[in-house]
């Protein structure tokens, strides 16, 4: 089984989950969205159904993709579990850079 962190850290399949999360589509759809092959918007879709973030059912010729939900927490409890307060201050210190950097200009 594919990692849900490791899956849903490639944007392709990051914006896949987003089209996914308005309700299912096909993948003809979906590929519609993206500058690539529709075969590889569905090898996209198979590491999110082997992650366990996406189902897809059958329907006639097609398969229509939806996400699930269960899936979606587990990888919303990694990420929490991934997110410190270390990485909080790491933020913070990040923007107080960007800040002194934007008033340093000229």
């Amino acid at each position: 089984m594919t990692d849900p962190f490791s899956a849903a850290a490639e944007p392709t399949r990051r914006r896949l989950l987003q089209l996914l999360a308005a309700g299912p589509r096909g993948v003809t759809e979906l590929a519609e969205q993206f500058p690539v092959t529709r075969s590889a918007i569905s090898q996209h879709l198979l590491v999110l159904v082997d992650a366990g973030l996406v189902e897809a059912e059958k329907s006639g010729r097609q398969r229509i993709y939806r996400v699930v939900p269960d899936g979606l927490r587990r990888l919303q409890a990694e990420i929490d579990r991934f997110w410190t307060a270390e990485l909080d201050l790491l933020v913070a210190d990040a923007h107080d850079l960007a800040d002194r950097c934007t008033q340093e200009e000229p």
